[in-house]
């Protein structure tokens, strides 16, 4: 018969993307974990075996923040912030409607008295990082911190519409702050095109 040598939970252990919400009870978790293995695991023909787990977004998604300007204001039938980022830097929002926090830096304890689309550049209208979210007064210039986009943010970065991922910086414990991933420039991107047998370029 099969040969179990580990069982894998994978990576179901959220992390709270909503203000209100309360992170997971990591021990309570382990807790009970180890009771459903001692109980059932080691009395069965099984008898020992690994378990694994996969907790990338509950390790990394809290401690990664966005960090966007606001460029434009337009006022339709609606209220929009437009931004130098895009789903290119964080694709939750876009691709499913994904919640992530947004602070007005500088006006954290100012009232949300707003409605407001946010939005980023790309020409597409999913391209939207929150709908009808309430905020601060904010006009272009202020910067916007986009919470929890440790997990699932860079990673599924992309270039469509010709848009460069961003820098990536550290802070540090000590204060300080380290970029650990340059921004990409126009020669990243053009890095595996091979047109040499194309065109000629000196």
């Amino acid at each position: 018969g099969a040969v179990f040598s580990f069982v894998n939970l994978s990576g179901g252990i959220g992390i709270p993307y909503l203000p209100d919400e309360q992170p997971a009870d990591i021990d309570y978790i382990g807790r009970h974990v180890e009771q459903a293995y001692r109980e059932i695991i080691v009395p069965s023909p099984i008898g020992s075996l690994d378990i694994k787990t996969e907790l990338g977004r509950y390790i990394t998604g809290p401690y990664g923040i966005l960090v966007t300007r606001v460029l434009h204001e337009k006022n339709t039938y609606k209220h929009y912030l437009g931004t130098d980022a895009c789903a290119a830097n964080l694709m939750r929002p876009a691709m499913y409607g994904a919640y992530h926090h947004i602070v007005v830096l500088g006006k954290e304890h100012e009232p949300c008295v707003k409605t407001y689309d946010v939005t980023g550049g790309l020409c597409e209208n999913n391209d939207k990082f929150a709908v009808d979210r309430r905020l601060p007064e904010t006009v272009p210039g202020d910067l916007l911190a986009i919470l929890d986009a440790g997990a699932h943010g860079f990673a599924m970065g992309y270039n469509y519409n010709g848009k460069l991922r961003s820098a990536e910086l550290l802070l540090k414990e000590d204060g300080s702050v380290q970029m650990i991933r340059r921004a990409e420039t126009p020669k990243d991107y053009f890095a595996t095109f091979d047109f040499s047998d194309i065109i000629k370029v000196d």
